[in-house]
């Protein structure tokens, strides 16, 4: 067992007193930097009398001296002592075997199972766990313009016409940094580096990613030739808050005894670097801890550097560099660690129904890639809201229908029952703050940045916000300088404690997914709603950024009435902005008004998708028109149906080139088999076959046909729209321009999102609700 003093040899003091000289210190000035009240350890170390170990080892390190050119040799007495300690364990190999014998079921013990929230009993680790994936580049630590990332949503957000941006659907929301990052196995970091310190965010899977090396060591998979040791740091801080002179090293000692090993053993396998120690969450020490665990580490790490070392911290909560450590973060799921996660959790859960569990697994994922559950997508990426999700989808066997509920309990995990759960107190200032008021102060950050557009801001402007925040707070201090440091210790406080604000390169933050930075704007804008602060929400209503932010809206209004009542008034203002537009709705108006079988602005929805040029994103799409009618799905209307196999025949004639015209000549001639549909119009049936029969026989030969094509082609499709327009009303060349075409494809969206509102409130007044979508695609 190390000395828990140790003292300056003569050749010792000599270096030492002549380093001292050259720094032009005070012995008083040496006392403060290493942590003393008093300068009386700084006169007996130059004395050559014993002063603490750690006093001895901050000494030695502030005046840049090697400790083994300074420190006392043992005496002879303890130099026997060694020798006997080394002729009891000449065969290192045979002494850590022992030492992982008596150690596995320590190991096994506090490392093989795992706890999950709102699960009573304890789950195995290799039943649950999933092989993490590391960044060797730390996302925060990245030097990058502002512009760059606001450049990069903005152009991520544009590309992409239809929900969302597809990088959102595929990766989780485009604020995620890691998208272009190399990543490698977990298993893969700890061989490359000797000493590793792994950053993550909140529940990212750092705990149990340590549980998982100590396992597979104790259980002769990785690195059997090493003894594995896992502490809590947490644990260990405040197991010797008490004990004056303790270390990390007579922590583990102690622990070594309770397993029946000596502590000269546990030293000597650390002097052979035969260990591989697992410190676990650095951010969960108490701040009054903080600066002794960091000095542990530090020494500890110095004097055993041969062995195997890795340090977990959150990524906001690290601010010591460690020499020696190469910092490493861990990577959000992929989509196939999410798959995998999923089957393990079901089927843990269901312990004596597993193919039960597969059931569910496989149902959650089907459901998961569903489109309208992109904001789902985007949450589970990290172990703690993935197992949420999971929870919520085996009470109900689904997705909740109010997804501002999901948001809200990831939110109560975040802020409250994952630091709760495990005793972490964080530091008073923040904590200090109520929950409803770190909900309040989150929820002005995110509707003030939302509304300027900025998914990305700097440091300085989200401290200003806070500052803002704080300063309505009476007891707050005023004073300027105050505030900022208060404003300073907030975010970070934020960064550190939640993960629900994010450093995504030096100097820049962000919500850690859009759907927080999404549902925060959305309270904010439920909390101070009145006739003004909605007129004013309801001008981004064609703004697709928006467009998650009124669903949730909708959802959390007590009574969204006058709200949709505006949406539905902005839909008539962009109706009436543009003649051609207001002209398009009346033809179908007109057309609409003699059906009676659907939900009339089901077959008004119909025909404004049905009558758009074939290459408009929108041209045939009528999934739309079943939500509002699902009867149209089945066996449609004489006139439904002859309008739709005319506007085929018009389309596919007007795509057709001499080209290919030979291979799809039979399919122009069976697009105008249509006498099942005229009976009661046998003119039109007549010059459709006259039409028709102008066609050429396939059998004169490809040539031929081409030639035919090329002559008459043009005149032949003419005629053909001619007839639709004169017989059904139906084939107008409505000849719109660019912009026209942008504002089309802007009223079908509106209509669409106010339908999805009203659909997503429990609230809705059904007669309000019944009145405004009768209204959808209406010229009134």
């Amino acid at each position: 067992m190390a000395k828990r003093s140790l003292q300056a040899s003569t050749e010792g003091i000599r270096k030492a007193k002549y380093a001292f000289k050259l720094k032009g210190w005070t012995q008083e000035y040496l006392a403060s930097e290493v942590g003393l009240d008093t300068r009386q350890p700084i006169w007996k170390f130059f004395s050559g009398k014993p002063v603490e170990r750690y006093v001895f080892h901050e000494i030695c390190h502030l005046l840049d001296l090697n400790l083994e050119e300074i420190v006392q040799q043992p005496d002879e007495e303890l130099a026997t002592n060694s020798e006997k300690i080394q002729e009891n364990t000449t065969d290192i190999s045979a002494l850590v075997q022992k030492a992982r014998a008596a150690y596995y079921k320590k190991i096994q013990d506090q490392c093989g199972t795992v706890y999950i929230l709102d699960i009573a009993q304890p789950l195995n680790l290799d039943a649950l766990y999933i092989d993490v994936n590391i960044l060797e580049e730390i996302t925060s630590q990245r030097w990058l313009d502002l512009t760059e990332l606001q450049n990069f949503t903005f152009n991520k957000t544009n590309n992409y016409s239809s929900i969302q941006n597809k990088t959102r659907l595929e990766f989780g929301g485009f604020y995620s940094n890691q998208l272009h990052q190399e990543r490698i196995a977990g298993y893969e970091a700890v061989l490359k580096y000797s000493k590793l310190m792994v950053l993550g965010k909140p529940g990212s899977g750092k705990t149990t990613f340590l549980q998982s090396i100590a396992i597979r060591c104790n259980q002769g998979n990785f690195k059997p030739d090493c003894l594995p040791i896992f502490v809590s740091l947490k644990s260990f801080a405040e197991d010797t808050s008490t004990i004056p002179n303790s270390s990390l090293l007579n922590y583990l000692g102690q622990i070594a005894k309770s397993c029946n090993i000596l502590e000269q053993e546990i030293e000597i396998i650390l002097h052979h670097g035969k260990a591989i120690v697992l410190l676990d969450g650095l951010d969960e020490v108490s701040e009054k801890e903080s600066d002794k665990v960091i000095k542990e580490i530090r020494y500890f790490t110095e004097q055993f550097y041969k062995n195997q070392i890795v340090l977990t911290c959150r990524i906001a909560g690290h601010k010591y560099q460690f020499k020696g450590f190469t910092q490493v973060e861990i990577a959000d799921f992929t989509k196939a660690q999410i798959r995998a996660f999923v089957e393990k959790w079901f089927v843990s859960i269901a312990k004596s129904y597993p193919v039960h569990g597969k059931v569910l697994a496989a149902e959650f994922m089907q459901k998961l890639e569903l489109l309208e559950n992109y904001h789902i997508r985007e949450l589970v990426t990290t172990p703690i809201l993935l197992n949420l999700t999971c929870l919520v989808f085996q009470r109900v066997k689904n997705f909740p229908h109010l997804r501002s509920e999901l948001y809200r309990q990831g939110l109560d995990l975040l802020l409250v029952r994952w630091d709760e759960a495990r005793g972490i107190k964080r530091d008073e200032f923040y904590y200090n703050l109520s929950l409803l008021q770190k909900i309040k102060l989150l929820s002005r950050i995110a509707a003030s940045t939302f509304a300027r557009g900025d998914r990305f801001f700097s440091e300085a402007q989200i401290q200003q916000l806070i500052g803002d925040y704080l300063s309505d707070l009476r007891q707050v201090p005023t004073d300027v300088d105050a505030l900022q440091l208060d404003s300073t210790v907030v975010l970070k406080s934020i960064e550190a404690q939640h993960g629900l604000l994010v450093e995504q390169a030096r100097g820049i933050y962000s919500f850690s997914h859009l759907t927080f930075h999404e549902y925060f704007t959305a309270r904010e804008i439920v909390a101070t709603a009145n006739p003004q602060t909605l007129q004013e929400f309801a001008t981004h209503f064609y703004e697709k950024s928006w467009r998650e932010v009124f669903l949730l809206v909708s959802e959390m209004l007590y009574s969204g009435d006058d709200l949709w009542l505006l949406l539905k008034q902005q839909i008539n203002i962009l109706a009436a902005s543009n003649e051609k537009l207001q002209q398009y709705l009346k033809w179908i108006n007109q057309k609409a008004s003699a059906i009676v079988s659907y939900h009339p602005a089901s077959v008004r929805s119909f025909y404004f998708t049905l009558a758009l040029p074939p290459k408009h994103s929108l041209a045939g799409n009528q999934s739309f028109t079943l939500l509002l009618d699902k009867r149209l799905a089945g066996t449609l209307v004489t006139d439904l149906a002859l309008d739709l196999a005319l506007t085929y025949a018009l389309t596919v004639s007007l795509s057709m080139t001499a080209d290919i015209f030979f291979q799809r000549l039979s399919a122009i001639q069976l697009s105008l088999d249509l006498e099942h549909l005229l009976g009661q119009n046998p003119s039109l049936q007549t010059s459709l076959q006259n039409l028709k029969n102008q066609l050429p026989n396939s059998i004169e030969g490809r040539e031929p046909v081409k030639a035919w094509w090329l002559a008459n082609g043009e005149k032949w499709t003419e005629e053909l729209r001619s007839l639709a327009i004169s017989g059904r009303g139906i084939g107008y060349d409505w000849q719109f321009t660019e912009n026209e075409l942008g504002l089309l494809q802007q009223y079908w969206d509106a209509n669409k999102l106010l339908f999805d509102c009203l659909n997503s409130s429990d609230r809705v007044n059904v007669k309000i609700q019944q009145s405004i979508e009768e209204s959808f695609f209406s010229n009134q």
